[in-house]
């Protein structure tokens, strides 16, 4: 059985968003982390502001930034959620649009050293029918994974929380997309808050998925809040993660809005609570 350790753990960069990155990059050295998980968001990083081949040299500045502090960038997670991307509209462009984005992401990702790349449905309009939404859904995420096949890139697919999306919100809508996309470039995130919403826990996916589907853990306590100030049974989820002999990235999502004046202390808060029943090394 494997041991998961600290150095299992990334920590996702989005509640840092009215932070500089080098201010990232100092409340992690400080926590103890070296994981990042990179969101693809103002004022860390807009491809846009860029040429792609400006965009490639400072995403390539950044991860020298990193490693020269002994980090790495684990995950890419560019923003896709809501405006202007969404994969399941019913306006083509929109949708091309954002398969567009994700190629670019693509590249992004291998700029900064990985080839991991975060992906989730969004949600389709809620007046339409779920199944015309999941039909273009389904379809753009193929598009998608032909892409990452070409470019041996890993996509991660999350389940959402039922106000976050009516396409993939618990593990029957998982197993229906990753069914029916069919590749094996596409594996399975998941989100316990979401998982806990859903009335679901970590050996239902385990059972549905296997553990070589099972690519990325979203880790934190109810509604993506510090750890250890709810009641997520958080030691729980790791010894069935080292059940299983997880390998992969435990990924800390402490995103609350509520977080982003002070979002060191938010971290440095869930690493002391780590510490008392995960080791370092």
């Amino acid at each position: 059985m494997r041991k998961i350790t600290l150095k299992d753990f990334a920590v996702m960069t989005p509640s840092y968003q009215q932070y500089s990155f080098d201010y990232v990059l100092d409340s992690l050295q400080k926590i103890g982390i070296c994981n990042i998980d990179f969101w693809g968001g103002t004022p860390h990083f807009c491809h846009f502001d860029h040429s792609d081949p400006q965009a490639l040299s400072f995403l390539s500045e950044l991860r020298r930034k990193a490693e020269d502090r002994g980090m790495k960038f684990v995950i890419y997670t560019p923003e896709t959620l809501a405006y202007p991307y969404s994969i399941a509209d019913p306006n083509a462009k929109t949708v091309q649009r954002t398969i567009d984005f994700f190629r670019l992401s693509m590249d992004d990702a291998l700029a900064l050293g990985t080839d991991r790349l975060f992906i989730n449905t969004g949600t389709g309009l809620r007046d339409l029918p779920v199944e015309q939404s999941m039909d273009i859904c389904i379809k753009a995420i193929r598009k998608i994974c032909d892409d990452a096949e070409s470019k041996d890139i890993t996509l991660m697919l999350e389940q959402l929380q039922p106000y976050e999306s009516n396409l993939c919100t618990n593990i029957n809508d998982m197993k229906k997309i990753i069914d029916a996309v069919d590749s094996p470039n596409l594996k399975v995130c998941v989100d316990l808050v979401a998982m806990d919403v859903a009335d679901e826990d970590l050996e239902m996916y385990y059972e549905e998925f296997g553990e070589e589907k099972i690519s990325l853990i979203h880790f934190s306590d109810a509604h993506h809040e510090i750890c250890g100030t709810g009641d997520l049974p958080l030691k729980e989820y790791i010894e069935t993660l080292e059940r299983h002999d997880y390998s992969s990235i435990v990924d800390l999502e402490i995103n609350d809005s509520i977080y982003w004046l002070d979002p060191h202390d938010a971290h440095l808060r869930t690493v002391q609570y780590l510490k008392t029943f995960i080791p370092e090394e």
